[in-house]
């Protein structure tokens, strides 16, 4: 016998985003249902953010170690002890993982329905025996890995960021399939412990980042002996005796690549195939559902946040959707999504930030615009700390108008907040010139980079006359 379910507000998936908005809703004093058909907490928990950083945070103290006597300091063994590397994820997952449970939310007020929706009308979903019908829907549901139609794959054992922690050891030689954020950070973090790493890409690597920015990183990975295949063909992949072999071409000429693990980082695809949105009356592609500003589907009592809407596939923006999405059911305020101060950070060493627009976006859009730069070996504190690999990069208007920032370097995702606040205020490059920052921080790289805006009038012959004039007059 089906049980009916009334709500107020009935959210689909249980990651980043629709945790949020079920925590606000219950708080609120929203009827709120909750139905997730998996674990609690999402991809960023179990096979994103968290698992991937806990292994950046062991591949950079296992580089830290073999850097150590360039600061004076002999360590006399740098044995990784791998089964403690895969501890470390799973205790680091164990430790925020009680947030994201079903006991906190049923705390919160929230009802947990476990299973496969899917809705059977404009208003209502079933998950088993069970039919909701709700004000409101929020569909969260996020994305999975995106798999190539490349000839031998479906044959051949490949992991991905789904499974690749599934593997309790270090791979001899890891190939991944795609130079996008996830694949550098994993190809840094393997490397750094041990495996020999291979990344092919059929664009360039980091493609949609600053190409300057994405140079100091490129060569920071070549330097670790990260080999990179860019602008490449996958021809085929098969099994070959314990491990895999790639057959890739480039301009007419073939390679063929041989590996003990492939990983395949080739971009997302939105979790919409069980849902049935066309009964709900959702337009929806390949590539995600699509949403108005106001993030409602073309079902006004459907919205839709997060990686389902196939672009700008990070927690922090499912969070950010959140918001909205709140405001505008709760609270009836109008409230719209804006891409202007949406930042990205990949998490390598060095880290590469952005926020705003990029130098060729300005161009496309004939903006009239300044390139303001400052390196990080410039920098005092990047000194102290061997870490002077760097740049940072602005976008402004030739009026002093913030229109973006690019940071790679160290600390670049701490580095880039000033300009977010900036961004978002509209805060003119001034104000960050005249900022007085402490001394010696990475800080003081974003604070040069804006006071270059002033130097070629600052120091111009004009100004020079006139300090000389009124060193002429006695006080």
């Amino acid at each position: 016998m089906v049980k009916i379910f009334k709500t107020d507000i009935c959210i689909i998936g249980g990651g980043a985003g629709g945790l949020t908005v079920a925590a606000a809703a219950s708080q609120l004093g929203a009827n709120t249902i909750l139905i997730e058909k998996n674990k609690m907490g999402g991809d960023c928990l179990h096979y994103g953010c968290v698992p991937s950083k806990a292994l950046l945070a062991s591949g950079s103290i296992a580089r830290s170690v073999k850097e150590a006597e360039s600061f004076g300091v002999a360590v006399p063994s740098s044995e990784i002890i791998v089964s403690s590397v895969f501890d470390h994820i799973k205790d680091t997952i164990a430790a925020i993982e009680p947030n994201d449970s079903e006991e906190r939310f049923e705390g919160l007020g929230v009802r947990i329905l476990k299973g496969i929706p899917k809705f059977f009308s404009r208003k209502e979903v079933r998950v088993g025996e069970i039919e909701v019908r709700a004000k409101k829907f929020v569909i969260a549901t996020g994305s999975s890995p995106s798999i190539p139609s490349i000839p031998g794959l479906n044959k051949t054992k490949y992991l991905t960021n789904e499974t690749i922690f599934e593997v309790k050891k270090i791979p001899r030689h890891l190939v991944i399939l795609g130079g996008g954020p996830t694949g550098v950070e994993l190809a840094q973090a393997y490397s750094d412990l041990g495996a020999a790493v291979t990344i092919i890409d059929c664009l360039s690597i980091m493609n949609r980042d600053d190409p300057e920015l994405v140079g100091v990183l490129r060569s920071s990975l070549l330097e670790r002996g990260i080999t990179i295949f860019e602008r490449v063909t996958v021809k085929h992949v098969e099994s070959y005796y314990n491990g895999i072999r790639i057959k890739i071409e480039k301009k007419g000429v073939s390679h063929d690549l041989l590996g003990s693990h492939l990983l395949v980082c080739a971009g997302r695809r939105a979790n919409i195939q069980s849902l049935e949105l066309e009964v709900a009356g959702v337009e929806c592609s390949l590539s995600g559902i699509k949403v108005n500003q106001n993030l409602q589907t073309t079902n006004r009592k459907i919205f839709a946040i997060g990686d389902v809407l196939g672009d700008y596939q990070f927690t922090h923006v499912a969070a950010y959707h959140a918001s909205i999405v709140i405001k505008n059911i709760l609270f009836r305020l109008p409230s719209k999504f804006s891409t202007k101060t949406l930042p990205r950070v990949t998490y390598t060493s060095p880290e590469l930030a952005q926020v705003g627009i990029m130098e060729r976006d300005a161009l496309l859009l004939k903006k009239k615009i300044r390139i303001l730069r400052s390196p990080y070996f410039e920098n005092d504190r990047a000194r102290t700390d061997r870490k002077i690999k760097g740049l940072i990069k602005i976008v402004c208007t030739t009026r002093g108008k913030i229109l973006g920032a690019g940071i790679v370097g160290a600390s670049a995702g701490e580095l880039i907040q000033v300009w977010i606040l900036a961004i978002q205020q509209n805060l003119k490059i001034g104000s960050i010139a005249s900022l007085t920052l402490p001394y010696p921080t990475l800080g003081e790289i974003s604070k040069k980079a804006a006071g270059s805006f002033f130097a070629p009038s600052l120091f111009s012959d004009r100004v020079r006359k006139l300090v000389k004039v009124l060193l002429e007059f006695r006080i």
